[in-house]
């Protein structure tokens, strides 16, 4: 199975690599395409920076960035794995990205702030929305309350 980990850089990404990680140490026979997708550059950026080349170096940067992370979980849990990077419009990019490396499934982190959204951010949503392939949102682990902590102390005095 192949298996398509969309990351941006963030901790939130990374729970998603874990997460498809511990599939494959349980068992799961899968290699991974590990994913980053570069926003088009803006008008404001062509008119500042004046050079083409440079642009495509910065997105390439932020890009390797972004990926250095996950790289090295996968690097260090030994796994097969492959590096795309897409420019354009995040969701959709990705199922693109998906479609042609012929993943059969996709394990990503939920991004949102507020709402519906703290459940789903907009290109998790659209990605299950969208596309076809089985998808696997991974949410953000919460810290588990510790001993002396006030709300957990609150809880237990009311017998809850």
């Amino acid at each position: 199975m192949k298996i398509l980990l969309p990351v941006d850089g963030s901790a939130l990404a990374l729970d998603a690599v874990q997460h498809a990680l511990r599939l494959a140490r349980e068992g799961l026979r899968a290699s991974f395409v590990l994913a980053n997708v570069q926003e088009p550059t803006t008008l404001y950026e062509m008119m500042t920076v004046h050079d083409a080349e440079a642009l495509r170096r910065m997105a390439e940067g932020a890009a390797a960035h972004a990926l250095e992370p996950a790289q090295a979980l996968l690097q260090n849990a030994g796994v097969e794995y492959e590096v795309v990077v897409g420019h354009g419009d995040a969701a959709h990019t990705l199922l693109d990205l998906a479609e042609e490396q012929q993943c059969e499934a996709i394990v990503m982190s939920a991004r949102g702030v507020g709402g519906f959204a703290a459940t789903l951010g907009s290109v998790s949503r659209t990605v299950l929305h969208d596309g076809t392939l089985p998808v696997t949102i991974v949410r953000h682990a919460e810290p588990e309350a510790v001993e002396g902590d006030d709300l957990q102390d609150d809880l237990e005095a009311a017998g809850g």
